[in-house]
């Protein structure tokens, strides 16, 4: 029984090969092109930057341990690799974004409270509050009340009227002048 081979198959195999052995030709030529340069460098040490560093890792990773060994690399598989393992800790790390307590809301917010405040003087933390709901923006009574306080708007002492009265410093103003 004879295996026959048709020729669109074997010309399929034919170029697979010949593009195997180009790729081959391609890696054995930039291997040594590698060992040339090592040998120019000498016994210096490499400096990486950081984008350097994270492309060759990710490079490295994709080749494995097994073909690393292999390869007459710039710098040991071991480090490498290494480079990789704390490319990968870095990404899932999230304690350059964390800090102790709740996460402080936004300044943008912060002065629209203080504007909406200072330009509606009757308005009180309710109000305010629905006006930054209209606006998208869900923050508790509580946080406006802090806020003002914060800067140094009090609140009336009335509980019906819920209104932020001028600060000191703006009554003592218009006493000056005659006018409050």
């Amino acid at each position: 029984m004879r295996l026959a081979i048709d020729p669109f198959r074997l010309l399929l195999i034919s170029l697979a090969g010949w593009l195997n052995q180009r790729q081959q030709d391609v890696i054995d030529y930039l291997q040594q092109e590698n060992r040339v340069l090592r040998e120019q460098l000498g016994g210096k040490r490499l400096r990486f930057n950081d984008d350097q560093r994270r492309r060759l890792a990710v490079r490295a990773k994709q080749l494995g341990w097994r073909m690393l060994n292999e390869l007459t690399t710039i710098v040991t598989p071991a480090t490498l690799l290494g480079w990789h393992r704390r490319l990968i800790a870095r990404k899932y790390d999230g304690s350059q974004r964390r800090g102790p307590g709740r996460p402080r809301l936004q300044d943008e917010i912060q002065r629209l409270v203080v504007r909406m405040a200072t330009e509606n003087r009757d308005w009180g933390y309710r109000r305010i509050q629905g006006a930054l709901a209209n606006l998208g923006h869900e923050v508790a009574r509580s946080t406006i009340a802090n806020i003002l306080r914060e800067h140094g708007l009090e609140p009336c002492l009335s509980p019906k009227l819920h209104c932020v009265e001028k600060p000191a410093v703006y009554e003592i103003a218009s006493d000056q002048h005659g006018t409050m």
